[in-house]
């Protein structure tokens, strides 16, 4: 992807890149506008510089809250700009000579079938069938030929794939509209043409917070709100993933950031909240839609004049690893991974057999090492062995396997990926992917898993320096996924008394020059059970953000390193030792 680039998520014809083309061109822009295949590889892109700005939809008239897209925005740390009030003029459209009563089918988004229900009930023939967006609906008609398929889509589409209108105005309510958000990099500070903040312009922030499970816990963040003056224009909840029955609210307010009423009101929220996100804020639009597939935005910024070009936007380049530097960030990353919070302040237990052996073998060992105390559950699928003749793991099996014991234990799952091959495919049933010590500097492997966008456990590699680990991180993160930890391991050295010899100096170095989390794996670092429970404690001790075992129900058994596995009884020892060592709270930063 090259300079002046402009995301959204679907392909020629969806609403997103309607919306994103009419923002560029009111703004006299000039970037060409590139369809990905989802949310998360457009907030990728983004993160990572391939791209300089982007759509995403937010909220719909019937379906409410986009809650992936507001989470996204908050994991990836993107600087929202503008907000995009789209009218949706739903379009029935055929190929040429097709007519209303030729159709059997109607391909349309989920959110468009919902808008349109009562149009589609009065084609008593016709089914509906959901697909990914309305581009793709009216491209799949074209592909078909079919006088019986028809698409719900904007009339825009009809151009695009020589389609023709079979009804137009389908949706039920003639108001029907969808919320966007302008997006960008969050160092990335917007210039005039996007969108800068100017006197009089009406500013909204975004926010997402967790509170106790208490009585008036909600109204008493709501109250903070209020007390200040600030006016709420959005809530919205669902599910804690990970915290039982607690909620995660969504919140729009009036108002700026740097406001001192909405500074003070979010400093006193933060105290109040088991978890805070500050999306930021925005350049919101005034008053109510207007005609069809037609915006309201910032009227307070002038339509510009001239023809303009989005400038490059370069990483800094203070430090050999400007991503990874703790002065990037030096209060430090946090990992959100389901309800599992990994970064300063947490210390974390991920455990699990070191290869995933049978569906009872890891179904057994998740719900042990959960009820024991792990928040994440480990397994291998794929196993890089010294020996070709050794087990090498069930493979995609193994995956399938790993996948039903964390959906049973509610655990989210760490598994290792060998190949470029396999990112794609292990991103969909893993929950973190870990690149192991052999293919720490497998730089094509890296860019994939930056590229996946899903959270990355790093492992130092067997004779690496702590400078190449982290250039190695550098390399996931400059393809846009900010969601990596490091692994200490162990090196090799010249002592053979241990398995590899355990680094732990190499905690407290990784916290002082890296904002990312760092955990410890004392299993590879000694290779023997005995050896490991001391281990543990000095790793949470010098600093760690946490653990990685290996536990398996029965180590005598185990087809890989069966020396190094912890019992479950061992595990709940290690347990119970941590739960009387602090955690060390100082980030290290210079």
């Amino acid at each position: 992807m090259k300079t002046g680039v402009a995301v959204y998520q679907g392909v020629d014809g969806a609403y997103s890149q309607l919306v994103l083309e009419h923002f560029l061109r009111e703004r006299g822009i000039g970037a060409s506008t590139l369809g990905v295949p989802s949310y998360r590889e457009l907030v990728t892109a983004l993160s990572s510089l391939r791209a300089d700005v982007g759509v995403i939809p937010i909220e719909n008239a019937i379906g409410g809250t986009v809650r992936e897209a507001y989470d996204l925005i908050a994991e990836f740390e993107l600087a929202p700009w503008a907000e995009i009030l789209w009218r949706t003029d739903h379009r029935l459209l055929g190929v040429r000579g097709a007519t209303l009563r030729d159709v059997r089918e109607v391909l349309a988004h989920p959110l468009v079938i919902a808008e349109c229900g009562k149009f589609l009930s009065g084609l008593e023939h016709a089914r509906a069938i959901p697909c990914e967006d309305t581009g793709v609906a009216a491209r799949e008609v074209a592909r078909s030929g079919s006088p019986s398929i028809a698409a719900l889509a904007p009339p825009s589409a009809a151009a695009i794939y020589d389609l023709v209108e079979l009804a137009a105005h389908c949706a039920d309510h003639p108001a029907t509209y969808s919320r966007f958000l302008i997006v960008g990099p969050q160092h990335a500070a917007p210039n005039d043409a996007l969108g800068a903040a100017r006197t009089g312009a009406r500013r909204k922030t975004s926010l997402i917070f967790a509170v106790e499970e208490r009585t008036g816990s909600l109204a008493h963040c709501l109250s903070i709100l209020a007390e200040h003056g600030i006016n709420g224009d959005k809530l919205e909840s669902k599910p804690y993933l990970g915290h039982g029955s607690e909620r995660i609210f969504y919140v729009d307010f009036d108002g700026d950031v740097r406001d001192e009423n909405v500074a003070e009101a979010l400093a006193e929220l933060k105290a109040a909240c088991k978890a805070l996100s500050v999306l930021g804020s925005y350049d919101a639009h005034i008053g109510e839609p207007i005609g069809a597939n037609e915006v309201v935005v910032r009227p307070s910024l002038e339509r510009v004049p001239e023809r303009r070009t989005l400038e490059p936007i370069v990483p800094p380049a203070e430090s050999p690893f400007p991503r990874v530097a703790r002065r990037t960030k030096p209060e430090g990353t946090v990992l959100r991974i389901g309800g599992v919070r990994i970064g300063d302040g947490e210390f974390v237990v991920i455990a699990g057999p070191c290869s995933i052996e049978s569906r009872e073998q890891i179904l057994e060992t998740a719900r042990e090492v959960r009820a024991r105390g792990a928040v994440m559950l480990r397994g291998g699928a794929f196993k890089p062995r010294t020996s070709p003749y050794a087990f090498q793991g069930l493979g995609w099996e193994g995956v399938t396997m790993l996948a039903e014991a964390g959906r049973a234990s509610g655990l989210p799952t760490v598994s290792e990926v060998m190949t470029t091959d396999q990112v794609a495919r292990m991103a969909e049933q893993v929950d973190v992917l870990q690149i192991g010590a052999r293919n720490m500097q497998n730089f094509d492997l890296l860019k994939a898993v930056g590229r996946a966008g899903r959270p990355v456990l790093l492992k130092r590699g067997l004779s690496a320096t702590i400078d190449e680990l982290l250039a190695a991180a550098e390399y996931v993160l400059a393809e846009g996924n900010p969601n990596v930890m490091l692994c200490e391991r162990g090196i090799r050295t010249f002592e053979p008394a241990t398995r590899n010899t355990l680094d732990l100096s190499a905690v407290p170095v990784l916290r002082e020059r890296s904002h990312l989390p760092v955990l410890v794996d004392p299993s590879h670092g000694v290779g023997v059970r005995r050896w490991i429970r001391p281990l543990c404690r000095a790793a949470k001790a010098v600093g760690a953000h946490g653990l990685l075992v290996e536990v398996h129900p029965n180590p005598a058994e185990a087809k890989s390193d069966k020396e190094q596995a912890l019992t479950f009884d061992d595990f709940s020892e290690i347990i119970a030792d941590l739960e009387r060592i602090p955690i060390v709270e100082t980030t290290f930063a210079r």
